[in-house]
């Protein structure tokens, strides 16, 4: 569905999904992302952005997602707010030319870096792009720190990829994953994803305990979450030196105790008009994901 043509011309017309979708995106502009930024501020809970879109067709659009980010530091700093921001490089032209994605992040990270002190995280998109994102990382990396990377623990290959990641003193997210693949390529079930991840967290908190590591864990899977919490317990330290994030309008309770709980944590805000593939994804994770949409509904 989230690549059917006709459903994302016609789809996001509907009123009640749009109701839907509005427990989940704050809203299509920034300056929405920026209020519900700001509200959880209060709580002390800090904020990742991402303007949602991807695959673009014509470099000018790319240029246009570049200028768009480069403003928004800009309003982030004069906001004082703790924002970071994740792009993917389809966005930027990845599709179209390696070279002018890599001028055009590179211009988000060091405004980023300059204007916010802070990192900016490259999403990964499908199995086409996963070697081709990770030497885009690695190129990155040789000359600017403020840089992240989302890894996947559905595939198979990303136990490999962390550890040829770790001399690069990597920032990296892990997510489960969302887009169809191959079967040959990713765990099918939902246990075996589940366990991958867990490994893939007890790697990086146990290296992060040597080397310079930024570990960061996105699910909204409680069972998931106690155990890396539990794990991180047992292995001591600083617990602010590991960092949970979960999307916007998911389990906000379970958000807020983590925080106060002395973790890290960042709550993920998407915005923009190009929502639906997004959105059909996420619903994708889990079934669980579409009948709370329906209760949400009615």
């Amino acid at each position: 569905m989230s690549e059917n043509s006709w459903m994302k011309e016609h789809i996001p017309k509907m009123g009640f999904v749009r109701k839907a979708v509005k427990k989940f995106i704050p809203g299509e502009t920034e300056e929405a992302a920026l209020i519900a930024a700001a509200e959880y501020s209060k709580l002390g809970i800090s904020s990742v952005f991402t303007k949602l879109g991807e695959n673009i067709t014509q470099l000018s659009e790319a240029d246009a997602v570049r200028d768009h980010y480069l403003q928004l530091i800009d309003k982030i700093a004069s906001n004082n707010l703790d924002i970071e921001i994740s792009v993917k490089l389809t966005q930027l032209g990845f599709d179209l030319s390696e070279e002018e994605t890599f001028n055009n992040f590179i211009a988000i990270v060091k405004k980023a870096k300059e204007k916010l002190n802070n990192s900016v995280f490259i999403d990964m998109e499908g199995s086409f792009y996963t070697q081709r994102t990770i030497d885009f990382y690695k190129k990155c990396k040789k000359d600017f720190d403020n840089v992240g990377l989302c890894v996947q623990a559905y595939l198979f290959r990303t136990e490999k990829d962390i550890e040829e990641l770790l001399s690069f003193s990597p920032s990296i997210r892990i997510v489960k994953g969302a887009y169809k693949e191959p079967h040959n390529l990713v765990f099918k079930d939902k246990v075996m994803v589940d366990d991958n991840f867990f490994m893939l967290a007890k790697k990086l908190m146990m290296e992060s305990k040597q080397k310079k590591i930024r570990p960061v864990f996105a699910t909204h899977d409680e069972k998931l979450i106690n155990r890396i919490i539990q794990e991180a317990e047992r292995l001591g330290g600083d617990k602010a030196a590991y960092e949970f994030q979960m999307l916007y309008g998911i389990k906000t309770s379970l958000q807020k105790k983590i925080a106060n709980n002395g973790y890290k944590f960042r709550v993920l805000i998407a915005y923009g008009e190009s929502w639906y593939p997004w959105y059909m994804r996420r619903l994708a994770e889990r079934p669980a994901n579409i009948w709370f949409v329906i209760k949400n509904l009615f």
